[in-house]
């Protein structure tokens, strides 16, 4: 059976990136999904789930979720090697980043998997729309957040952005794309956002034979017709 590990669904659910799960639940109907609370032991502590997700959160639950993964981070390193599937959103890659910046130059380490840092700005929020591709892909989403992420962004990119802003200012990477792990900043939700993607994601990284998009006639509709708005010059991304 295909079991999901939801990783702490009471704090990761911003943005509505709780119906990126819901979405797979009516992809893959039956499939287990695991809900690990953020009092319970995780499943990937000693299974290897056929996908982990963490969705968007405050800072404050950022805090606590990077405190109660710091003792598997070994775990978590190994797990992204053994090619086992990783998503993750919103501002949840940054609990697998170096280091997160406070506006007094304070620093809070993160698990440290990966060589760059975000820096809060906690009094101005960014907001933009963003257009990429990853492989053969056109992606489209949006990005709400109070960080902007510096360092190596130049490594293991994930999208490449078309119009939009990247990791940060100056640079049009963004996300991660390591082994199977794939992260990006992009809410909204992300996976109804893509059926592309998902679809990819299904068959080609987690091997689910025949997987099929729910509601895919919908589904594709919207994305074309999102597709085409972002594709418009006259549209502001800012």
């Amino acid at each position: 059976m295909i079991r999901i590990e939801v990783l702490f669904p009471e704090f990761c659910s911003l943005f509505a990136d709780s119906s990126n799960v819901r979405y797979l639940k009516c992809c893959l109907p039956d499939a287990e999904f695991v809900e690990t609370a953020y009092t319970d032991e995780p499943l990937f502590a000693t299974e290897k789930p056929d996908l982990i997700y963490m969705g968007a959160m405050t800072e404050r639950a950022q805090e606590m979720v990077i405190q109660k993964l710091m003792p598997y981070k070994e775990r978590l390193s190994s797990l992204i090697r053994e090619d086992v599937p990783f998503l993750l959103t919103g501002n949840a890659m940054e609990v697998f980043c170096d280091h997160i910046e406070n506006e007094d130059g304070s620093a809070i380490p993160a698990l440290g998997l990966y060589p760059f840092y975000a820096r809060r700005d906690m009094m101005h929020r960014f907001n933009c729309l963003v257009l990429g591709e990853y492989m053969d892909m056109k992606i489209v989403g949006f990005k709400t957040q109070f960080t902007l992420a510096y360092g190596d962004t130049d490594l293991n990119p994930f999208i490449q952005v078309k119009r939009g802003t990247g990791m940060n200012r100056e640079t049009l990477n963004e996300g991660i794309h390591d082994h199977h792990l794939f992260a990006t900043y992009l809410v909204g939700p992300f996976l109804v956002l893509n059926p592309l993607f998902v679809k990819y994601l299904l068959t080609e990284i987690m091997g689910i034979n025949g997987a099929k998009l729910a509601f895919e006639d919908v589904i594709m509709s919207a994305y074309t017709r999102r597709l085409a708005e972002f594709e418009n010059p006259k549209l502001s991304f800012d």
